[in-house]
Parts: structure tokens; C-alpha cells; sequence
């Protein structure tokens, strides 16, 4: 890359902070990789590269990566360096109603710990927070880690979430108003983003579920609770105060009384809730397990259709607690759907499970610290 003459001192330090950035994240995108392969992945000049190399992996950054047995050749092999992703880690939360979910990730995404449990029944507010503090410290101390070691944490809450990350309206009424960031300051010394749960779903059904491969999605929670996140263009669409696909709010679409259309009398095996049951008995055809769906979807079909009419999504991916009931769930909708839109978008099945929400905390911590690299030296506990 040529540098002309009288550029300005603060002009090159900004240029050489993007060349930094930019053979980072090729790093982060695919590791390891050759100095001459980062040349011609970047477009920089090997020279370049080179200087950028060695200043990443003083910073502790990138370190150097072994030459496969397979590809050893005659001379003097390339020199092949890697993101240093066990550098760091990030945790994914899901502070539900009824459970807690809490995912560990190093810096490259790769999930390498995972916690589950449902709440005491009739646990306040209070006492949600108290337990997820608690099973934060001993989900670390599992892993022989520290607080210090987080470099940011993502947590999704049911409800409206405003852009400063307090929590206005929820399930849980307790905690409207609350700022979880501040209550949580002294145990997580990083960043904490608190965002509404089924929009960190739609990230997460973006970044390894159904709608990897698009992005004008809308992700809807299909169960006692109905919700939707919405992707447009690729990005979170969160509306200006955060209330974007908060559809069971409005009672004239009729979500209320999908809950009763729910009620399933049905047998439940050990340690199936109400609709884990009725989703299992859909698979395994009862007529009357079939014949609640169809109740079901009867009511919620109106508000999705609203939808659909109003963002003519690419794919509608559904979520939630009905998600167990698989592939038959989509033409089921579609069937309801096809009267009341102009068309039907394609439907999927979200495949995440239970671990949605938590993977797509996960990825908005993730982009908290992309955002910040590569800018000074890890700390000195995280170094080589």
C-alpha cells in the first residue's frame, strides 16, 4: 500500500489502526493462515502484513501456528500464524421466565461450557437475579476462571429493552425499570448488554440457524408467550424505543387467548413441561394433541399475518416452545396463513432449541468486543 507524501502523522496512525483491524478480523474469519495468504486475502502488501503481524503478536493478539505433518515440502515452510481466541471469553445469558441458561464462548465463537436449570417455582424477580449471580461466579470458578477473564457478557430478558440497555417492560414486572448492567457491575468488570430475548434469538438464528442465509427475517416465539425479532437487511431491527415485534401486547390481534388454546390434558412422561408433552404427542400423531395445535395456530395466525404484511419478510423462522413440534409446524401455518396474506414467506423451524436465546447473547457480546479490537495490548493475564 502506498503512502503519499504530506499525509498527516494522525492520518497514518489512523490508517495503520484499519490495516490492523483489517488482518485481525481476516484472522478471526479464518485461522491459521500464511502472511502471504493474509496479503492476498486483504489486499495488502506482504511487506504490511508482516509489520502487522508482529506488532499483533507482541500485543498477544495472534500467535505463530504449527505446520501440518501433511504439509510439511522440502525448504523452509511458511510461516503460518492464528487468532489467539483462548485469549478471552464471553458468556451468553438467558434470564428467563422459568429458566436460566448460560453459554461460554471463546473469542471465535466456539461454545466451551454450557449451564441449564429452571427456577424455584414462583421465584420473584429479586431472586432471579440473586441465582444468576451465584451461578455466575460458580459457572467461572468450573472453568478455572475469573471475572476478569469475561470480556463482555450478553443477556436476553423477556420484554421491551431500551437502547441504554434498561430493562421497561416485562414478564417479570419487578424488574421494569431495572438497569441489570449497574446490578451486576461488581460481579462482571466488562461490558454487560442486556438486550429483549427473541431479538438475540433472530441474531442467533442469523449466525448458525435457519436464516444463515438471509436477512430480511422475522423469528417469531411460538408458544404461551408470542413475540417476534426482526432482521432487516442483515441488521437487528429493534424500533426507536425497543418495543419492535412486541405483538402479544395488542389485544385486539387476539394473542391473549392463545394460551388457553394451549391447554393440554394429554400425558406427560418425567420431566416434560405441558407443551414439550403436546409437541411430542403432535409427532407421534394423537388426533387430540393435532387437533390443540390447529386451535393454536388458528388464533396466533391473524398477529402473524399482520406481520407478514407489514415487513414482507424473506423468512418468518419459528421459535419458542413449540419449535419441538419440527418440520410439520411450518406447513401447518402456512395452511393458516395462505387466506389472510397477500403471500406466504418461506417458513423454518428454528433447530437451536433451548439454547436460542443464550447463542444469540452470545453473539452480541461477541460483536461488543469486534467492536474494540484491536485497540491496545490484552491484559497481562491473557498474554502467551
Amino acid at each position: 500500500m502506498t503512502v503519499h507524501h504530506g499525509v498527516r502523522g494522525h492520518d497514518l496512525a489512523a490508517l495503520r489502526g484499519l490495516n490492523t483491524s483489517v488482518v485481525l478480523r481476516e484472522l478471526r474469519r479464518e485461522s491459521p493462515q500464511t502472511v502471504g495468504g493474509l496479503a492476498a486475502s486483504t489486499g495488502l502488501s506482504r511487506p504490511t502484513v508482516e509489520a502487522l503481524v508482529e506488532e499483533l503478536a507482541a500485543r498477544g493478539w495472534i500467535a505463530e501456528a504449527g505446520v501440518p505433518a501433511a504439509g510439511r515440502s522440502p525448504g523452509r515452510p511458511a510461516r503460518r500464524v492464528r487468532f489467539r481466541a483462548e485469549a478471552g471469553h464471553v458468556i451468553g445469558v438467558d434470564l428467563g421466565r422459568k429458566r436460566l441458561v448460560l453459554l461460554l464462548s471463546r473469542l471465535d465463537g466456539e461454545i466451551v461450557a454450557r449451564h441449564r436449570e429452571e427456577f424455584p417455582a414462583r421465584s420473584t424477580g429479586a431472586e432471579r437475579i440473586a441465582l444468576l449471580r451465584g451461578r455466575l461466579r460458580r459457572f467461572l470458578a468450573d472453568q478455572a476462571l475469573g471475572p476478569d477473564d469475561v470480556w463482555a457478557v450478553g443477556i436476553g430478558v423477556p420484554g421491551m429493552v431500551d437502547a441504554t440497555g434498561r430493562i421497561v417492560s416485562v414478564v417479570v414486572p419487578e424488574w421494569t425499570d431495572l438497569d441489570l448492567p449497574r446490578r451486576l457491575a461488581a460481579d462482571l468488570p466488562c461490558r454487560v448488554l442486556v438486550e429483549n430475548d427473541v431479538n438475540l434469538a433472530v441474531l442467533a438464528e442469523h449466525w448458525r440457524g435457519a436464516a444463515v442465509l438471509a436477512d430480511d427475517v422475522a423469528c417469531v416465539l411460538v408458544g404461551r408467550r408470542i413475540s417476534c425479532g426482526l432482521m432487516i437487511d442483515g441488521r437487528l431491527h429493534r424500533g426507536r424505543r425497543g418495543g419492535a415485534g412486541e405483538l402479544g401486547i395488542l389485544p385486539q390481534l387476539g394473542l391473549e387467548e392463545a394460551a388457553r388454546a394451549l391447554e393440554w390434558d394429554g400425558q406427560r412422561r418425567a420431566g416434560e413441561s405441558g407443551t414439550d408433552a403436546l409437541a411430542r404427542a403432535v409427532r407421534e400423531g394423537d388426533p387430540g394433541a393435532l387437533g390443540v395445535l390447529d386451535r393454536y395456530l388458528t388464533t396466533v395466525a391473524p398477529g402473524i399475518a399482520a406481520l407478514v404484511l407489514a415487513l414482507d419478510p424473506e423468512l418468518l423462522v419459528l421459535s419458542g416452545a413449540l419449535a419441538p413440534v419440527g418440520a410439520p409446524l411450518g406447513p401447518l401455518l402456512t395452511d393458516r396463513l395462505r387466506p389472510l396474506t397477500l403471500h406466504v414467506p418461506r417458513i423454518a423451524v428454528s433447530t437451536l432449541g433451548r439454547e436460542g436465546v443464550a447463542l444469540g447473547a452470545v453473539r452480541r457480546a461477541l460483536d461488543a468486543v469486534d467492536a474494540e479490537l484491536p485497540h491496545g495490548p490484552l491484559p497481562a493475564r491473557m498474554r502467551p
